[in-house]
C-alpha cells in the first residue's frame, strides 16, 4: 500500500496509538537482529519509492543544520558561513540551526534539491528508518510516519515482520 499524501495524515493518526504501544514494547524487549531487519525493510521500501514524486519532508519540515552542514553548504554556495546563516537559518527552541521557513528554500518546482550533493545530514538520513539502534528514535519515527509515506510503510512492514 502506498498512501497518498492526502491519506497519510489520517492513516498516521489512526495508527498512532497502536504504533506508540508497539514502540513501547520494542524498547522494553528489543530483538537482537532489529537493526538488520530494519535495514532490509528500509532498503525494500526505498527500492520502490521515488522521493522526487513526493518531497513532503522538504515541503513541511525543516532540517537541523550542524556546523559541518553550514560549512559545506555555504562553501558550495560560495558564501561565508555567517552570510549563509543570516540568509537562510534561525536558531530554534532547542538552540539548533534550522531553516527560517518551509518549504525548504532549496527545493525547486520539480521537487529537486538545489544543494542535493551537499545537503544537510538530517536530509541525507531522512526518514532515519535505517539508523542503528532504531529503538532509540521511535518518537521521531512516530512523527515521520505522518510526513513520509515510505516511513509509514516501513513501520507497517515492521509490525508484520517483528510481531511483539
Amino acid at each position: 500500500m502506498k498512501p497518498s499524501l492526502n491519506e497519510l495524515g489520517k492513516l498516521a493518526k489512526d495508527t498512532h496509538i497502536e504504533n506508540k504501544k508497539y514502540f513501547d514494547k520494542l524498547k522494553k524487549k528489543t530483538p537482537k537482529n532489529l537493526d538488520y531487519v530494519m535495514q532490509d525493510i528500509h532498503d525494500a521500501e526505498f527500492k520502490k519509492t521515488d522521493c522526487l514524486k513526493c518531497a513532503n519532508c522538504c515541503k513541511t519540515t525543516g532540517p537541523l543544520f550542524t556546523l559541518a552542514d553550514i560549512e559545506r553548504v555555504s562553501k558550495y554556495l560560495r558564501q561565508k558561513p555567517q552570510q549563509f546563516i543570516e540568509q537562510h537559518l534561525r536558531i530554534d527552541e532547542d538552540k539548533d540551526y534550522v531553516l527560517q521557513s518551509v518549504p525548504c528554500t532549496f527545493l525547486d518546482h520539480e521537487n529537486e534539491c538545489m544543494i542535493y550533493d551537499v545537503r544537510p545530514k538530517a536530509c541525507r538520513e531522512f526518514p532515519h528508518t535505517d539508523r542503528k539502534k532504531f529503538q532509540q528514535i521511535t518518537d521521531l519515527t512516530l512523527v515521520n510516519v505522518s510526513i513520509c509515506p515510505a516511513a509509514f510503510n516501513i513501520v507497517e512492514a515492521m509490525k508484520k515482520k517483528i510481531p511483539l
